[in-house]
């Protein structure tokens, strides 16, 4: 009724309206009394594109399966799923038979190696003194790079049998075989998940554990083929868990933006299923509020070098297609036209050449609306 009202008082005032049709005037007076509200545009950088979803994946580069190097038994794991751990930690212990042979390899080669030194030396003072000949100071000096050779090899062998250096250390001076393996975390993470027990017979490779370094988390965006043009890189990306979103909207809560992300990749080749084109964007700086495979929703946001304004949706009047806002003046409102780029909950980003000092009707544009099409018509 209060609608009806007003439309009623605005129409008294509209004779000017005929005269032009891109103005409408009416008196300072009766604004108020017509529900009319004025404010102005707010200039603003950022442009919100779309929403889209997205996966939080583990980058490649930070992700390993941490393997066992031997067959043997599982003695004991030291780690479990969500554990953290670092570069060098023991996770696992096994029991493997076959790393007798290869430490017995390497000390024979190393035992080998210690009498072709002392030959190497001996006859290399020799040679200095004149004693020896040439050929027989080549034949030693061989046959002792031969030496350094083989033992390298062995000591390689074991180090890919999952030997640190302190344990071969430890070994060449106690000359003491064990069939213990100790398995060790190749980097500082998290532990994603354990694909073994204790007390098992595993083969060689069979794995183990997986670990990840979460400093960094990339998102995976499906953007439909149609809208892939509007995304450049380095776009913003802001994301929302699903289950945040989703409380947020039963206390009828507007839902926060807790992570920001930047694009970095754009997908050539389009899903055939779901007719979209993956984007891949980097989560910036340490966070907590998304997890390694989650599947949340996103809005890319774009920063535009041009001037851009942020209004109220209650400002736009629609008319056959095309966007209409109406600015204060002396006579009363100039009907001005617009191009909507984004639009963000209640509020939509138009694209126009303002200064940001321009008072338009915020409040009350359906009763200027009216008003300019005429009461009652195309309504």
């Amino acid at each position: 009724m209060k609608i009806i009202k007003s439309l009623l008082l605005l129409s008294v005032f509209s004779f000017s309206s005929q005269a032009s049709e891109n103005v409408i005037r009416i008196p300072q007076a009766y604004l108020e009394n017509l529900g009319v509200k004025l404010g102005k545009p707010e200039p603003v950088k950022q442009i919100p594109v779309l929403y889209a979803p997205a996966k939080v994946v583990i980058p490649p580069t930070q992700e390993f399966i941490v393997s066992a190097s031997q067959a043997g038994l599982i003695n004991k794991l030291n780690v479990a799923i969500g554990d953290k751990v670092k570069k060098g930690q023991v996770l696992a212990q096994l029991n493997s038979p076959e790393l007798l042979s290869l430490q017995r390899l390497y000390l024979k080669a190393d035992s080998e190696l210690q009498l072709g030194l002392l030959s190497y030396q001996r006859d290399k003072k020799l040679l200095e003194e004149g004693v020896i000949a040439d050929r027989r100071w080549q034949e030693t000096r061989s046959q002792y790079n031969a030496f350094v050779s083989e033992a390298n090899e062995h000591r390689q062998l074991l180090e890919i049998a999952g030997m640190s250096d302190s344990d071969i250390r430890h070994l060449t001076r106690t000359r003491k075989l064990t069939s213990q393996l100790n398995v060790y975390a190749p980097i500082s993470g998290v532990v994603i998940d354990r694909m073994a027990v204790a007390g098992t017979r595993i083969d060689i490779l069979a794995p183990l554990y997986r670990i990840a370094n979460l400093d960094e988390l990339w998102l995976e965006i499906n953007i439909p083929q149609e809208r892939i043009g509007n995304i450049k890189i380095g776009d913003q990306v802001l994301i929302e868990s699903m289950a945040g979103m989703q409380a947020l909207e039963q206390r009828k809560e507007q839902p926060l933006t807790s992570v920001k992300a930047e694009i970095s990749l754009l997908g050539q080749s389009v899903n055939p299923e779901n007719q979209t084109i993956l984007a891949r964007a980097i989560i910036k700086g340490e966070q907590t509020a998304v997890k390694a495979g989650q599947r949340i929703n996103t809005q890319i946001i774009h920063t535009s070098d041009k001037a851009v304004f942020k209004i109220p949706n209650a400002a736009i009047a629609q008319n056959e297609g095309k966007a209409f806002i109406f600015i204060r003046n002396p006579q009363g409102f100039l009907v001005h036209s617009i191009t909507v780029i984004g639009k963000q909950d209640d509020e939509s980003i138009i694209s126009d050449e303002f200064t940001g000092n321009e008072e338009i009707a915020v409040k009350g544009a359906v009763a200027l609306k009216a008003n300019w099409l005429g009461l009652g018509g195309n309504e």
